[in-house]
């Protein structure tokens, strides 16, 4: 590629691993639902989000380091560890994280539930009249549906599915045909539900729920008539679920994508999850069918899979068990035109989601498609779900005459389907869709409108920091900035010209790009402040980020540090700088705001001599963000707004002391507490002052 990260060698003991980080950052999500300050229900919503971080965490990074040993590829990571040591020590750590989640769903989670009349009753538990009606749904629903495969040299062992519900049974006997292999394997088809509620007349409790996995082990004897069955243990096998596509060599990447989707449940297996019951013997021979180790290997106490449990919180009605629910503010001045447009004309508009309404960003979409003096739109995608709002107003438009434009990224992970989806309704209406530029992911966050107006042709942008998404939307923390500033709205077509079009990279007026100026220009301002500082001049950093791992910019903080900057880092997850080491980081300090909401805003602040620069960006200070995609970073130039900025994005999560971690040199955490100072939590603040309130 053309723009790769210059990297130097430097020391390796300047750097926190990247995998020991993602596992750290679980453990603190783990620690949300360990607090008994959180609503039941919610606690059980973030054992489950743990489950699913870690699923993505092995079939990702994970599996990239095993293909790295696969290959004997050269060098290792930051921190100096080989491939083999990382994965050795992302064993031990996954394990501890993994006891630590079972122990708190069996020990903690499940008996709370139950005094709260919320049961997941275990087989050894069922009533008469409940095992009879698990036992009519089996024949009923799931009975008819299972396949169960025998292991003999004419039954081979089945093709297994990334992450499904699997059963190893040891079985007795010989069948009708006098074969006895002493194995067979039962899948469960994804169409059947892993959590099954008990109708009120049989539950028991007010809400009632049976595992898959209980009713399967209950009744499998029954699918291998006159023979003895042993052992049944339930397993999941995860995969690597990386797409790789080769850009520069496909003539089509959206067919060549459709067809590499239907390969990724079939990767190389990374790890295996077992029933803690599972016979020695039995957990042994799944390793070998898969090709794994025994530190691949994890027995747990309960359902392989947790992330299942998800969907409860919503089947439960007990509004007294989760978080109270919030509507949305909107800025004032939103509320007073019809016309967005008009809106807009008279000044920037800056969003907080979610405490603020991602409404007007629809409101945006839905009048350009149906305005007739719009005559273009232009909008990157990168997430957007399967059912868009945003993505329907397009297609309105083009199908109303509108020149629409998408530049869309097909390889967003675990997005691509959706989007191809989206690529095909979009084309059938004559829009034209881009998949960006051969070799970089487009993941920056622009929404371009030109309207015709008294004077001549005007121009209408939305920047953000999060994707395109309404339901993330009122998950994520994230900024908006709605401008009709002519040198913003300039920068803003000439990236999209440089997205569909080809031509030298021009000098943008106020917006940064990667892959081409955002990083250097980070670097520039940080080393601007260094200088302020030796110079003896007020210094001072802020910056707000998802992770921090580029190690170009890592160094350049430190010689900030060093020279006597003033430095905050709220880093919500990996963290490869190491702070407070004397004599290398002593003036920075990390720390991780982990709540309600998944914080998510990039906000990077240098003082600059009292000007103070702020800008918003969807990137984050990484490898690929600056070197393998293309990404934006604005300013924000209204003084009110940057103000807003400042003390919404940053000043408020410096003061957290509720839901805030404090890094140290070696990379570990600690919660942040009061202690003398007043209770103070950012979420909680911007949803007192930005909310219209709480719905009761």
């Amino acid at each position: 590629m053309p723009y790769t990260s210059r990297l130097r060698n430097f020391p390796a003991d300047h750097f926190q691993n990247r995998e020991l980080g993602i596992l750290a950052f679980n453990r603190r999500v783990l620690a949300q639902a360990q607090d008994e300050r959180m609503p039941l229900l919610e606690r059980l919503r973030f054992l489950c989000i743990v489950s699913s971080n870690l699923d993505e965490f092995f079939e990702i990074r994970v599996a990239g380091l095993k293909e790295h040993m696969r290959v004997r590829a050269s060098g290792g990571s930051i921190d100096g560890l080989s491939a083999e040591e990382s994965l050795a020590s992302i064993s031990a750590a996954a394990h501890d994280l993994v006891t630590a989640q079972y122990q708190l769903f069996n020990e903690v989670l499940l008996p709370a539930l139950a005094s709260e009349g919320i049961r997941f009753w275990r087989r050894s538990k069922w009533t008469e009249a409940q095992r009879e009606w698990i036992r009519s749904y089996f024949w009923r629903e799931v009975a008819p549906v299972l396949t169960p495969i025998g292991l003999d040299p004419f039954h081979p062992f089945p093709r297994v599915l990334n992450k499904s519900l699997n059963f190893a049974v040891e079985l007795e006997g010989k069948d009708a045909f006098g074969r006895n292999s002493g194995a067979a394997i039962v899948q469960a088809p994804r169409i059947l539900p892993r959590i099954i509620r008990l109708p009120d007349e049989v539950a028991d409790a007010a809400h009632g729920f049976v595992f898959l996995s209980s009713v399967l082990h209950a009744f499998v004897c029954e699918l291998f008539t006159g023979m003895t069955v042993l052992g049944c243990y339930q397993f999941r096998i995860t995969r690597n679920s990386d797409l790789w596509v080769d850009e520069e060599e496909v003539t089509n990447l959206r067919a060549t994508l459709q067809g590499e989707l239907s390969q990724r449940h079939f990767g190389d297996a990374v790890r295996l999850e077992v029933a803690d019951n599972c016979s020695p013997v039995m957990a042994q021979f799944l390793l070998e069918q898969f090709g794994l180790q025994e530190r691949d290997l994890y027995r747990v106490h309960g359902p392989v899979n947790l992330v299942r449990l998800m969907q409860v919180p919503d089947w439960v009605d007990r509004p007294d068990l989760k978080f109270t629910p919030l509507l949305p503010g909107l800025p004032k001045n939103l509320g007073k035109m019809k016309s967005i447009f008009d809106t807009i004309r008279q000044g920037d508009i800056l969003l907080h989601h979610p405490y603020q309404s991602f409404t007007p960003v629809i409101d945006l979409l839905q009048q350009a498609a149906k305005d007739p003096k719009v005559l273009a739109i232009k909008m990157t995608v990168y997430r957007t779900g399967t059912d868009s709002e945003l993505m329907e107003s397009l297609i309105r438009a083009a199908q109303n005459g509108k020149e629409v434009t998408v530049v869309l990224e097909l390889m967003a992970r675990f997005d691509e389907e959706a989007n191809i989806g989206w690529a095909n309704r979009l084309e059938e209406v004559g829009a034209h869709v881009v998949y960006g530029v051969v070799g970089y992911k487009v993941h920056a966050k622009a929404i371009l409108i030109v309207r015709r107006e008294e004077g001549g042709l005007s121009r209408y942008a939305h920047l953000g920091t999060g994707n395109y998404h309404p339901r993330t939307a009122r998950l994520y923390t994230d900024f908006g900035l709605l401008t009709n500033n002519e040198e913003i709205t300039h920068d803003v077509s000439e990236v999209f010209k440089q997205l569909t079009g080809l031509g030298k990279a021009l000098t943008l007026k106020h917006v940064l790009q990667a892959p081409f100026t955002l990083q250097t220009s980070i670097i520039d301002a940080i080393r601007r402040e260094a200088e302020a500082a030796r110079a003896g001049k007020p210094a001072r950093i802020i910056a707000k980020m998802n992770a921090l791992l580029e190690p170009q910019t890592i160094e350049a903080l430190y010689e900030a540090s060093q020279a006597g900057v003033n430095i905050d880092l709220v880093v919500r997850g990996v963290c490869a700088l190491r702070p407070g080491v004397a004599g290398l980081s002593g003036n920075i300090r990390v720390r991780s705001v982990i709540g309600r909401f998944l914080e998510h805003h990039r906000i990077f602040y240098f003082l600059a001599s009292g000007k103070e620069l702020v800008y918003l960006s969807s990137a984050d200070w990484m490898d690929r963000n600056f070197f393998r995609r293309i990404e934006l970073a604005f300013p924000i130039l209204d003084p009110k707004l940057k103000k807003r900025v400042i003390t919404e994005g940053l000043r408020f999560y410096l003061r957290d002391n509720q839901l805030s971690w404090m890094m140290d040199e070696q990379g570990k955490y600690q919660r942040k507490h009061p202690h003398r100072s007043r209770e103070f939590s950012a979420q909680n603040t911007l949803l007192q002052s930005l909310s219209k309130g709480e719905i009761t």
